[in-house]
């Protein structure tokens, strides 16, 4: 820090904020701290009083914290994302679009544990809106070792550290079994439930169709979604261990790749998940139907935004895929499935 004439701190980084008083009129900031000298302030400087300031003189190697936190930014930031303008050293990643927020936790660790630069971001695997802040990225001192920057724009050169997938509006098909809904004896109401919840994320239902407790139809069933242009099957009912709950022996027997039966999430342990060619199919446990948030939830943004899912996905759920069922549900903003 120096102390220099106003007429000669063009270029250099004021080390504390100035405020402009008018009696009865106005008391405030006029420059803050961080700002660097212009020609043009030189003038107003003077009107307020002041001969000398305080400053930082930006040396070669070192970068002020508006530059620093906007090259932090572009290093760490992956497709779908816009930053906004710096704000004492500040900058905001925010989604262009709804999607899948996507963090590279190893990676943002390594940048994290450079000293003097700090990205905080939103939990992995939870969906975003257009706009929402993603992260956050800026740096400590008023003017930083440019070294440290470049390494942090090493790590985020060979990864894409944070970013947002966006959400495909999928066909998608849907099998209701269950002989008490296919005799008529009572009404389907697991259908309605998985149906809103998917035309939320801009899919569309076009056809649902129900099979009584028949491994043989539940099977028929999913050829003729696939058949006709389903992108993604959803199945509701029969997947319990109870010995008429054969959904999914009928999804394995339409030669479809298990992927995983069963999840470490409550609620929603005894979830499907396998594949017929590139078509994926979940098996939705009955909770899904009287439970606000479930483990449908953590998988189906994965499913929407293109990602294959394997079981080793299913199994992190583990980590948070204990739901506690709060008074008022707040998902995704809440710690449910955030080992994803």
């Amino acid at each position: 820090m120096d102390v220099v004439k106003v007429e000669d701190a063009i270029g250099t980084v004021l080390c504390h904020d100035i405020t402009r008083i008018v009696p009865g009129e106005f008391k405030g900031r006029a420059f803050k701290k961080g700002h660097i000298i212009t020609a043009h302030d030189i003038p107003e400087l003077l009107k307020l009083g002041k001969d000398h300031l305080y400053v930082w003189k930006v040396e070669a190697g070192k970068i002020h914290e508006n530059d620093a936190g906007l090259r932090l930014a572009r290093a760490v930031s992956g497709p779908g994302l816009t930053l906004t303008e710096p704000n004492e050293g500040k900058v905001t990643l925010l989604a262009d679009y709804d999607g899948l927020c996507m963090i590279d936790e190893n990676h943002l660790l390594e940048v994290n544990l450079i000293e003097e630069l700090i990205v905080a971001t939103r939990n992995h695997g939870r969906p975003v809106r257009k706009g929402e802040a993603i992260a956050g990225a800026r740096v400590i001192p008023l003017v930083i070792d440019e070294a440290k920057l470049m390494k942090a724009e090493q790590i985020g050169a060979a990864n894409q550290i944070v970013s947002v997938l966006p959400f495909h509006p999928y066909r998608v098909g849907m099998i209701t079994t269950g002989s008490e809904v296919y005799h008529g004896r009572i009404q389907d109401q697991f259908g309605p439930v998985v149906q809103k919840k998917v035309e939320s994320f801009g899919c569309q239902v076009v056809r649902q169709i129900v099979v009584p407790d028949d491994a043989e139809q539940i099977a028929q069933a999913v050829m003729t979604l696939v058949n006709e242009g389903a992108e993604f099957i959803l199945t509701t009912g029969g997947m319990s261990v109870d010995p008429d709950d054969v959904t999914p022996t009928g999804i394995r027997q339409a030669g479809a790749r298990l992927v995983t039966y069963g999840a470490p999430v409550l609620p929603g342990a005894m979830l499907m998940v396998a594949y017929l060619g590139q078509v994926p199919i979940l098996g939705l446990p009955g909770c899904v139907m009287y439970n606000k948030t479930t483990v449908f939830d953590l998988v189906l943004p994965f499913i929407l935004s293109g990602q294959t899912i394997t079981r080793a996905m299913i199994v992190k759920l583990g980590m948070g895929g204990l739901c506690l069922k709060c008074e008022v549900c707040r998902y995704p903003i809440c710690p449910f499935g955030t080992g994803a």
